[in-house]
């Protein structure tokens, strides 16, 4: 058997197939019905590698027929398997988070306010950056979805529908709706432009003479979080992409002769270590809110965060439950903050405050302004409010402005310290 191809149908024992030394192929026919009807064998992990050499081997017939078979396969195995890998990976409370208050904070402005811009984590390795941000995900609840777009289009509002959805719904069509989690997409540092940026399908432009375009992370970040780890060490090419994505909400692709635009409104979160490099103040200044973080020093908070982690470890639905009743009413405060934030004023007097705050500091431009003013609207709105104070101003200045100043080698201050002294000489 050695010499030959060993050909078992999809539902066959697969742990006895892979006794024999010969290459596995799964029959076209099978694997297509596998697909179609809706049954799987993902929960045996055995099948994957299988359904995925199947997949290569359809896709080398002629046949148009089974070139189509062999993609809906590729395309089956990898929603099944991330579906499978949500469900074995239960995301750590929010609740339950220890400290990082700048952080947490941020976070959950942005997810109230995302034209905000954004958020910058500078701080420690090992602090819960990762771990936060996917808390606060779970928190949010579904986003319906045109089931048929790759680009996470809403059925309603148009400043987050995909142009063929646009078309389709001027001409009266009923889109079939599907419920989804709110997206949070890792982008790792290896990724290239036509990775992020999305590039030409080149297989069905030779196999059907089709000029088609394949999305790429940022049309799935859409309506959702993109997350960007040590983005101090990535290519400064791919941050001008992201940022320009993040702050125009839509993303234009230009290859080979054709010209691709879709939305890509989402929350950019980017990490990293100071002691790994800076972020050009340019780029930098484009992010809504910067927070630092550091390791809590406090012997008995981080005893409490230890336990807590090995808590979650040994039992993770145990310690779920034990937080589900908080991180409700964090999701209920934060959904009722998004209703509340059109409500929400500025008195004039603070909104010339907070411009003579930036004025004092030579703050570049006048993005400090106005992503100030949008954060303490948010914070304002957290907090059950509809009338911006002093004290929501205060609690926010400084996560907007400390990234914004230039830098001076000759003054030592802090730029948190030297933001929060300039404030209490114009508000006091």
């Amino acid at each position: 058997m050695s010499g030959s191809a060993f050909i078992v149908p999809c539902g066959a024992n697969l742990q006895a197939a892979r006794s024999y030394a010969a290459p596995i192929t799964i029959l076209p026919e099978t694997a297509g019905q596998a697909a179609n009807s809706g049954e799987s064998h993902l929960g045996r992990g055995s099948a994957l590698p299988l359904l995925a050499a199947s997949s290569v081997a359809l896709l080398g017939h002629g046949k148009r027929q089974k070139r189509s078979t062999g993609r809906t396969v590729v395309r089956a195995v990898k929603e099944a398997a991330a579906k499978v890998e949500e469900r074995s990976r239960p995301v750590f409370p929010f609740a339950a988070i220890v400290g990082q208050a700048e952080m947490k904070l941020s976070l959950i402005l942005n997810v109230i306010d995302p034209k905000i811009g954004g958020v910058m984590i500078m701080g420690d390795r090992g602090t819960g950056k990762t771990t936060t941000i996917r808390a606060l995900v779970d928190l949010l609840p579904e986003i319906e979805c045109v089931a048929d777009d790759a680009y996470n289009s809403s059925p309603v509002e148009e400043d987050v529908m995909s142009e063929d959805v646009r078309v389709r719904k001027a001409d009266g069509e009923d889109f079939p709706i599907s419920l989804k989690k709110v997206p949070m997409i890792d982008l790792p540092l290896g990724a290239t432009e036509d990775r992020v940026c999305g590039t030409i399908d080149i297989e069905k432009a030779l196999t059907q003479g089709k000029k088609a375009f394949e999305p790429g992370l940022l049309a799935k970040a859409n309506r959702g979080i993109l997350y960007v780890d040590e983005v101090n060490l990535l290519d400064d090419h791919l941050v001008d992409v992201l940022l320009d994505s993040a702050a125009g909400g839509w993303n234009t692709v230009e290859r080979e002769g054709i010209s691709i635009r879709h939305p890509a409104k989402f929350i950019l979160v980017g990490s990293g270590n100071p002691e790994e490099g800076e972020l050009r103040p340019q780029l930098l200044d484009r992010f809504g809110m910067h927070a630092l973080i550091r390791t809590e020093r406090e012997p008995e908070l981080r005893v409490k965060i230890v336990e807590s982690c090995g808590e979650f470890a040994n039992d993770p639905s145990a310690f779920r439950k034990t937080y589900e009743a908080d991180n409700a009413e964090f999701a209920k405060q934060i959904l009722e903050a998004r209703d509340r934030l059109k409500q929400v004023t500025t008195p004039p007097d603070l909104q010339r405050k907070i411009s003579a705050v930036c004025s004092e500091l030579n703050v570049d431009g006048l993005r400090g302004d106005i992503v100030t003013n949008r954060a303490a609207r948010a914070y304002c709105a957290f907090d059950g409010r509809t009338e911006v104070s002093v004290e929501d101003v205060q609690s926010v200045i400084t996560l907007c402005l400390r990234h914004r100043l230039r830098k001076d080698v000759l003054d030592n201050m802090d730029g948190g310290d030297k933001v929060e002294k300039v404030f209490k000489a114009v508000f006091d």
